[in-house]
């Protein structure tokens, strides 16, 4: 009996022991706890998407006690740019509010599948067989790895492709980092114009896989009056810092995969009201 009582006695007298060293340890390799940090921190949305160019919103909050620059949050937009410039007393700067879209437009009317896909519901996985089951390589692959990651349910899959609701989006881009294809292109929210294509194969070829594609006629770029859409690769782009919003493009595109369209984000909308 005597020996059970002072094994626990050691046992006991070695975890206290440890405990007074530990608590010593931790009283001197203490982190020291940074409250502008903690503050930029906590007027930041949470949502880790990296749409500032940094490792979420940590690594936000700590760049911008280094002198980041304020208006960096897409998600936030002005007002959490706003409190920002507030806790570091500096001059508010403006967000440029951006709205996901969505470049493609192969619906089930429009393009046709090359094999019946039964597997993992992931974009990622059906990319792996032959590119796609869709006939069009370059088109959306309807698996919803986009729904899966929005924050806010702006996603839905509908007639075989992703069809994205501004009304909901805040522009955090985590849905066009997932797109397997890469259709998903974030632009400011003051645009009208997309370009529902990322077709880049040569007209006659684009229109036997899918006859809602780009089929690179040049009419957009001829009739753009500042230049602002080109036909690259059999494909049309549109250069957002020359588009005067004019709609000549979509206009004149006659498979129509020049959408003309008000996509202004979840923001834009809420400081219009």
């Amino acid at each position: 009996m005597n020996e059970i009582l002072i094994a626990v006695l050691i046992v006991s007298g070695i975890g206290l022991v440890c405990g007074i060293i530990l608590a010593v340890v931790s009283v001197f390799t203490e982190v020291k706890v940074d409250e502008t940090v903690e503050k930029l921190r906590a007027c930041l949305p949470g949502a880790n998407c990296g749409a500032c160019g940094y490792t979420g919103c940590d690594g936000y909050a700590k760049a911008l006690k280094e002198g980041a620059k304020t208006n960096l949050c897409v998600p936030g937009a002005d007002a959490v740019a706003k409190e920002i410039a507030d806790i570091l007393g500096v001059e508010a700067e403006d967000v440029v509010e951006q709205v996901a879209i969505v470049k493609c437009n192969g619906n089930c009317n429009a393009t046709s599948k090359k094999y019946d896909y039964q597997g993992v519901t992931s974009c990622a996985a059906v990319k792996t067989l032959y590119g796609g089951s869709g006939a069009c390589a370059y088109g959306c692959l309807g698996q919803g790895d986009c729904v899966n990651v929005c924050p806010h349910n702006a996603i839905r899959i509908e007639n075989g492709v992703a069809l994205i609701n501004p009304d909901e989006c805040v522009g955090c881009s985590l849905c066009a980092k997932t797109c397997p294809n890469k259709i998903i292109e974030m632009i400011p929210d003051i645009h009208r114009v997309a370009v529902r294509c990322s077709n880049k194969q040569k007209g006659a070829d684009t229109r036997k896989v899918c006859t809602n594609g780009c089929i690179g006629c040049k009419k957009c770029e001829l009739n753009c009056p500042t230049k602002a859409i080109k036909v690259t690769n059999n494909l049309a782009s549109v250069d957002y810092n020359l588009c005067i919003i004019c709609g000549k493009c979509a206009e004149v595109c006659p498979v129509k995969c020049v959408d003309w369209a008000d996509f202004s984000g979840k923001h834009r909308q809420n400081e219009e009201k």
